[in-house]
């Protein structure tokens, strides 16, 4: 991924997998950039800058205080675009009720109230000097005590970013400047606390910007442009689903994806063994393996029972028949789940096991990227023609990219064409069609992620000119073709 500076804001900004925009000048092949969403990462220092930026729109359109602008983009979960749609379709006054910011401002409004007179405070019924009341922007006048009693309460709650006046009825939001003056003369901590609350909610209360989910916490948060069901890269290097925050799991969907890892790390399918290979004791009802051939099977509390339809039985029996026992009768239900028990056992072991797989093999690989670089650099330390190996690094980028799309295939195909989530959506001859196709371009995939981890893993530092531009030009159209085949997944 391209990272880059802005000049006047610390951001990084970048384009989802921009890192397919590589031009090599000797190749006369151009790496076109594909399509994905316009991300930014916000880091630490430039968290204040981006929430500015929309501070700035808002106070300039509706020419209001930075409190009330505020006030208006945490209502609207900082979508501005949505903010602004609302003031066209119901108007300033009923965006503002509806925030909580009072319609009229008055220069009296937030401020103390008149030094050289008294107010009664309605809160803890006494009366003190206006130097130690303060007025609020609805009007509203209180003691500082109480008001700061308030503030702390609410601050503590979690409630920072929307404090509301304690009036009764009064959906007012109280100005920060206020809250942050009165609460910093007796609580410095809660103060700081306070504008921490209000700087994260830029994140916290945005739906187009989220943390970063990486461990340790790199500090940094995503922003998207336009949608927010994508995968993105941070610039620590992490990859993840912008929409649910795990791992990045396309061509999964969220939902098959939160299944797959709830059925691989619980017990259901453990089960399903219990169930092809086990039978219940008809006297304590646990589960029995039989380890030898004879229908007659004895369970540790002593209970002897027909293995074939799990009835109890005594303990004498013939070569032919169970002493007192007859099971001859077909008992079409019972074999019916155990048959269909085994066969939804073997078709998650299918799946699960080249999921397995590919993901073993995405780990491996991940320590291909300190070989290649010293690869490298002995091959830049030659005496050779050859000078560029950016190859190289965007093989390896296209390698990750298309094992881990690869790897998240096999549970995309097993709720795809299964039955648990689609059973009513196609027939089955569609069904059976769309699988084979599917199924064809995984293979072709598969076949050439092997063959780009194959010319990858090659020693070409030890080769000649004319063999590292053979392998260099088979990386290069391998990972063309690979890439072309992610995107139709």
């Amino acid at each position: 991924m391209d990272d880059c500076f802005a000049d006047e804001e610390d951001y990084y900004c970048s384009d989802h997998e921009s890192l397919d925009g590589l031009e090599n000048e000797d190749s006369g092949v151009n790496w076109a950039p594909s399509k994905g969403p316009s991300t930014r990462v916000i880091t630490k220092e430039s968290l204040l800058v981006a929430q500015r930026e929309d501070l700035r729109r808002v106070m300039d359109v509706l020419s209001l205080r930075e409190h009330h602008a505020r006030t208006l983009l945490i209502h609207h979960r900082w979508d501005v675009e949505k903010l602004l749609a609302v003031l066209v379709e119901k108007g300033k006054p009923c965006l503002f009720m509806d925030a909580g910011v009072p319609v009229v401002e008055d220069e009296c409004k937030g401020s103390r109230a008149a030094s050289s007179s008294s107010v009664m405070c309605d809160i803890c019924m006494e009366e003190v000097s206006g130097s130690e009341a303060t007025r609020m922007d609805c009007g509203h006048c209180f003691c500082n005590t109480c008001w700061t009693e308030h503030f702390v309460v609410k601050i503590n709650e979690g409630q920072s970013r929307r404090i509301r006046c304690m009036a009764h009825k009064c959906n007012a939001i109280c100005d920060e400047s206020t809250v942050r003056t009165l609460v910093s003369k007796r609580h410095p901590d809660l103060a700081e606390k306070f504008d921490r609350f209000l700087l994260e909610s830029y994140i916290e209360d945005n739906k187009m910007v989220k943390w970063c989910p990486s461990t340790p916490h790199c500090g940094n948060a995503i922003r998207v442009e336009e949608d927010e069901y994508c995968e993105v890269e941070c610039s620590c290097g992490l990859q993840f689903c912008f929409s649910c925050l795990s791992e990045a799991h396309s061509p999964c969907s969220c939902l098959m994806w939160d299944l797959w890892t709830k059925k691989c790390r619980d017990e259901s399918e453990t089960v399903n063994w219990i169930t092809v290979h086990t039978k219940p004791c008809p006297k304590c009802h646990k589960p029995v393996e039989k380890n030898g051939g004879c229908n007659l099977v004895s369970c540790i509390c002593g209970q002897a029972f027909c293995w074939l339809c799990g009835g109890a039985t005594g303990r004498d029996h013939t070569w032919s028949t169970i002493s007192g026992h007859s099971c001859g009768r077909y008992k079409e239900d019972q074999e019916k789940k155990a048959e269909r028990a085994k066969r939804d056992l073997y078709r998650y072991m299918h799946y699960h096991n080249r999921y397995k797989a590919h993901q073993d093999s995405f780990k491996l690989e991940n320590k291909l990227r300190e070989t290649l670089q010293e690869k490298v650099s002995i091959s830049e330390e030659k005496e050779s023609t050859l000078r560029d190996f950016s190859w190289v690094t965007n093989g390896l980028y296209r390698l990750f990219r298309s094992r881990r799309v690869l790897l998240y295939s096999y549970p995309f195909a097993f709720y795809m064409f299964g039955e648990e989530l689609f059973k009513d959506e196609m027939t089955n001859e569609v069904r059976e069609i769309k699988q084979h196709l599917f199924e064809d371009q995984q293979q072709q995939l598969e076949e050439n992620v092997e063959r780009l981890s194959k010319f990858l893993e090659e020693p070409f530092d030890q080769y000649d000119e004319k063999r590292v531009m053979e392998i260099r030009m088979q990386v290069i159209n391998l990972s063309v073709i690979t890439d072309s085949l992610c995107k139709k997944m």
